[in-house]
């Protein structure tokens, strides 16, 4: 192919937004019901919902359709969604909250619980089949008008709507509590505020009463410093877990009677950040042996140690959503050039049958950037994992010593990460002629403790130095334009992203999602209930810290801003709420700074609906084309006030 000589930036592409959204739409929940395989999909073209689906010969089958949709709302992130009990699917629906039984031999779904006294005033999720034909699972109920008025306890729920009954409520925060074989105990994890569960939890274990509930309680493996973030039963006297007492996730052997033993010994992460409830990172083979997501790819766990599984080079990351069947996995996974696909493992053989394919219309790989992942070190020793995904496009050429425009993506959470996959958010700025460089800043997931600990009392330091590290290296060796550098993030990579521009002059531009802008605000309750008090670690306990707070709020510096800012948010967001964007947005009018404030109507916290994943890509596009200095193809120019 002929190379076209054009400014990085004005190329074209096959990567649109409109296969942005449509490819944002990862499979999710996949479990067996009899003989079927069941999953959760995302529908961006539907609105956003999510549908269910069953794996058949000749493609999915929808269980669910429209205007069904299989999500909850606990924590606001929601979580396990749906579970097979004899006879039926039960599953939590969006709209209501409430929980509906499809029984196989129905056409449509019944309620199993009462419609609540107020909107989504009761929530469901990490739904399991109970011992006694129930379903159990978490309830979050809504006891006032503060986003911090919630309880949760784990109750069990018959099939023919009669009253929940409480099993236990014991913290705060809870997972569902799963019953040794035996029927003689339940275990469950819990935390209190102010932990967050990748801080400490606490694997609990009673005595199963009579009447079905939880007696008095003990403390098995966790606590303050140690964080179980996935347990499960492997006989009566034994339970498994994920917990870091060394300062990594590793599989632990935890006896009812007697101390925890390490079945695997890893400097490695074979755990997670639990902000999704009934996430897994091992499941149970028998005998034993164990699938286990090391650094998130599988292998196999046994007596003899740990043995690889072949043939996954090219998916090397896979969801904490696994289920095991006949000696197959199945679960989400995605590569460099891979999106995320239902996937089925062969764990002897090694090698895998992708389920659910890839976008009909993915162009040629030569329009997708390969990931980097690559380690850079800051003036005192700290080392900051990144993954740089270069420009790519086979059609064109910059011109003669043009550097190219670099956006820094600053991940969410802030405890999450960035892995080095195909993202074709990312792609659609690479094959234009824009690199994007993600950062795993300190504060990450995936580096042990140690790492995460980085950003105790320190966040809106270290996540902005780190990334400051990044950029300021790669436009050191010649990878990155020093005078074209953008910043973005959503939720906490939009705080980062938004206080970046606002106290540094690193970066000529950024684009804000959803971001927090007042952090004192945002601890004093302007939050949902599961991160209310996450700000007591990240920055400092309140009270106490407040004038902190002050000085690390965007709103607070937002008259020091000197570059443009673009700002996406959604109306209906109970994590980080409109009011902040707002607030930051109006407060840049009659600066002088070109900005633009865009507001979707009806989305929660990010973006679901196509249609609006399709124009918030485009003014992004845009955006960074009118402050760079070029002009993108067949993209309609966003408006920036003064």
């Amino acid at each position: 192919m002929t190379r076209t000589e054009r400014p990085y930036g004005a190329w074209t592409s096959p990567i649109t937004a409109e296969l942005v959204a449509e490819a944002d739409n990862r499979p999710s929940w996949p479990a067996w019901h009899g003989d079927r395989l069941v999953y959760a999909q995302a529908l961006p073209e539907e609105g956003g919902r999510v549908g269910l689906f069953a794996h058949g010969a000749g493609g999915p089958v929808e269980l669910l359709a429209t205007p069904w949709n299989v999500r909850n709302r606990v924590h606001e992130y929601g979580g396990r969604p749906w579970t097979s009990v004899p006879g039926a699917i039960v599953f939590t629906n969006w709209d209501d909250q409430r929980l509906y039984a499809l029984e196989d031999s129905a056409g449509q779904p019944r309620p199993i619980t009462a419609e609540p006294g107020r909107p989504h005033g009761a929530r469901y999720t990490d739904l399991h089949p109970g011992p006694d034909g129930s379903v159990w699972c978490v309830r979050e109920t809504v006891t006032g008008d503060r986003p911090t008025d919630v309880t949760r306890d784990v109750v069990a729920v018959p099939l023919d709507g009669g009253e929940p009954r409480t099993v236990l409520a014991t913290h705060h925060f809870l997972s569902v509590a799963k019953v040794s074989p035996d029927g003689r105990h339940l275990a469950w994890l819990g935390w209190d505020h102010p932990a967050m569960p990748w801080n400490g939890t606490e694997l609990c274990v009673a005595e199963m009463r009579a009447d079905g509930t939880a007696g008095e309680h003990r403390v098995l493996a966790g606590g303050p410093r140690e964080a179980v973030c996935q347990f499960e039963w492997e006989d009566s006297d034994n339970l498994v877990a994920l917990t870091d007492p060394t300062g990594w996730w590793n599989l632990y052997r935890v006896p009812l009677s007697g101390q925890p033993g390490n079945l695997a010994p890893l400097d490695a992460e074979c755990g997670g950040a639990l902000w999704v409830a009934g996430s897994q990172w091992f499941a149970q083979l028998g005998g034993g042996r164990f699938v286990l997501l090391r650094g998130g790819t599988p292998v196999l766990v046994g007596e003899d140690g740990i043995t690889e599984i072949g043939g996954l080079a090219d998916i090397p990351v896979f969801s904490a959503m696994l289920a095991v069947r006949n000696g197959t996995l199945y679960a989400t996974a995605a590569g460099p050039a891979r999106k995320s696909a239902l996937v089925a493992v062969d764990l002897e053989r090694g090698g895998y049958t992708e389920l659910t394919g890839q976008p009909a219309d993915l162009p040629d790989p030569a329009y997708l950037p390969t990931p980097e992942s690559r380690t850079f070190t800051d003036e005192a020793g700290n080392e900051i994992p990144a993954i740089v995904f270069p420009p790519a496009n086979p059609g064109f050429t910059a011109p003669e010593g043009e550097l190219p425009p670099f956006v820094v993506h600053v991940h969410g959470g802030p405890t999450g990460a960035v892995a080095p996959v195909l993202s074709l958010e990312f792609a659609y700025l690479t094959s234009r002629g824009i690199g994007v460089v993600a950062v795993n800043h300190g504060g990450s997931t995936g580096h042990g403790r140690a790492f995460r600990e980085r950003l105790e009392g320190q966040w809106g330091v270290v996540d902005l130095a780190d990334c400051a590290t990044v950029v300021a290296a790669l436009g050191r060796e010649g990878t990155a334009d020093p005078g074209r550098l953008a910043i973005r993030g959503g939720s906490a990579g939009g705080y980062s992203a938004a206080h970046a521009i606002a106290t540094t002059g690193t970066y000529h531009a950024a684009t804000v999602r959803f971001p927090v802008i007042d952090m004192l605000r945002f601890a004093e309750g302007d939050t949902h209930d599961f991160e209310s008090q996450y700000l007591h670690s990240l920055v400092g306990a309140l009270p106490g810290h407040e004038q902190r707070y002050r000085d690390r709020s965007p709103i607070t510096h937002v008259g020091e801003v000197r570059d443009p800012v673009l700002v996406l948010q959604g109306d209906e967001d109970a994590i980080c709420p409109p009011e902040q964007a707002r607030a930051f947005s109006a407060a840049l009018g009659g600066t002088g700074i070109p900005h633009a404030y865009l507001e979707f109507a009806g989305e929660q916290h990010g973006f679901r609906k196509a249609a609006n994943i399709i124009t918030a890509m485009c003014a992004e596009l845009s955006f960074y084309g009118q402050v760079f200095g070029f002009v993108p193809p067949a993209v309609e120019p966003i408006e920036l006030r003064k």
